[in-house]
């Protein structure tokens, strides 16, 4: 029997995924071209569905479509950047609230399992990884019209710049980010959302003003 071909939607939704997670790994950087053809060329597709799939990322904000021009991966300004943690430092505890009462035990062990890695990792890579997974997974426990897609939307926009803080912690020795992460494990086992709302608040506020300082890390080539 014939295969069926793959609709264009399908393989612009694939195409997607992909880019979006060579975009998260740092393998494309902000301000830098995506060449289409190249695209097309690496995923074995033709040019529509990846041009469907540079639109999916354009409406996440991960990717900048110019008319005419071409694509390129989303930069932000010192300000924006400001802004979008200033919107994840009010819902993200919001959601975290929510979801506490619902956070299994086993799924407390994982994340304390998660904080301990982080805490283990010697890499920045590999920290980044652990962080995201343990603060996605806390909002996993219940379901949500827009909140849980609006916080991970707002990681991802942010997610170069975060690793830009997270190499200056690294090689400054900071450990206040480990002690929050297992101050908010002791908070969900607990089912205290009070504490874990209030430590996730400051956890963010101190990533955004670390980021101020270092406005090099919005410099694009």
């Amino acid at each position: 029997m014939a295969k069926r071909a793959t609709p264009h939607g399908e393989t612009g939704a694939r195409i997607a995924v992909g880019l979006r997670d060579a975009i998260l790994s740092g393998e494309y950087t902000p301000g830098e071209r995506i060449r289409q053809d190249a695209l097309a060329q690496r995923t074995g597709a033709s040019r529509l569905p990846v041009r469907e799939a540079l639109r999916m990322l354009e409406a996440e904000g991960l990717v900048t479509l110019v008319a005419n021009t071409g694509a390129w991966v989303s930069s932000l300004s010192v300000e924006e950047c400001a802004e979008l943690y200033e919107m994840r430092e009010r819902l993200e505890p919001l959601a975290l609230r929510m979801n506490t009462p619902l956070v299994s035990a086993a799924e407390v062990e994982h994340l304390e399992a998660l904080a301990d890695g982080m805490e283990a990792a010697t890499d920045v890579e590999t920290f980044l990884r652990l962080d995201r997974e343990f603060h996605l997974s806390c909002l996993r426990c219940t379901n949500t019209i827009v909140l849980g897609d609006t916080v991970e939307s707002l990681w991802n926009r942010t997610q170069h710049y975060r690793r830009a803080v997270t190499r200056r912690f690294f090689a400054d020795g900071d450990r206040s980010v480990h002690h929050d992460h297992h101050l908010i494990v002791g908070a969900l086992r607990r089912r205290d959302a009070d504490e874990a709302e209030q430590v996730l608040a400051r956890h963010i506020r101190r990533s955004r003003l670390e980021l101020l300082q270092h406005p090099e890390a919005f410099r694009t080539h």
